[in-house]
C-alpha cells in the first residue's frame, strides 16, 4: 500500500513537471541592439584582446552599425533556425572581411575571414 501511494505521489509529480515545460522562446534579433565588447586574442592562450562590435539597427532581416570601429555593410541575419545568426562585412586597406556569428545565451560566437591578410579567426562577445 505504501509503494503504491508513493508510486502515485511520484508519477503526479512527474505528470506536473512535464505539464509546466515551456516551449523554447522564439529568437529575437532586437537582442543584437547595443554595444558588444568582442575578445579578439588569437589563440586561447593568448591575453585577450578587446575590440566593440556596435549594433545601431535591426530592421526585418538587417542590421547595421560597426565592428572594429569599421561601418559594417551587408548586414544580414536570419532567425528561422532557432538561433539568431548574423553575417556581415567590413573593409580596411588591406581588403573585406567577411563576419558570421550566433547569438547564444546572451553571448555571441563568431567567426572573421579576410582574404586580404589571408586568415580565419574565432571570437567570442559580450553584451556591454
Amino acid at each position: 500500500m505504501r509503494t503504491s501511494i508513493l508510486m502515485v505521489g511520484l508519477a503526479a509529480s512527474v505528470l506536473i513537471a512535464c505539464s509546466t515545460v515551456q516551449p523554447p522562446s522564439k529568437p529575437q534579433p532586437l537582442e543584437l541592439v547595443g554595444t558588444w565588447k568582442v575578445d579578439l586574442r588569437p589563440t586561447p592562450d593568448a591575453d585577450p584582446y578587446f575590440q566593440e562590435f556596435v549594433v545601431t539597427k535591426v530592421e526585418g532581416k538587417t542590421f547595421s552599425g560597426t565592428f572594429y570601429g569599421s561601418p559594417i555593410s551587408q548586414g544580414r541575419l536570419n532567425s528561422d533556425w532557432g538561433a539568431v545568426r548574423i553575417a556581415f562585412v567590413t573593409a580596411d586597406g588591406s581588403g573585406p572581411y567577411n563576419h558570421s556569428a550566433v547569438l547564444s545565451g546572451g553571448r555571441l560566437e563568431g567567426l572573421t575571414h579576410s582574404t586580404g591578410r589571408d586568415f580565419l579567426s574565432y571570437w567570442s562577445a559580450s553584451k556591454q
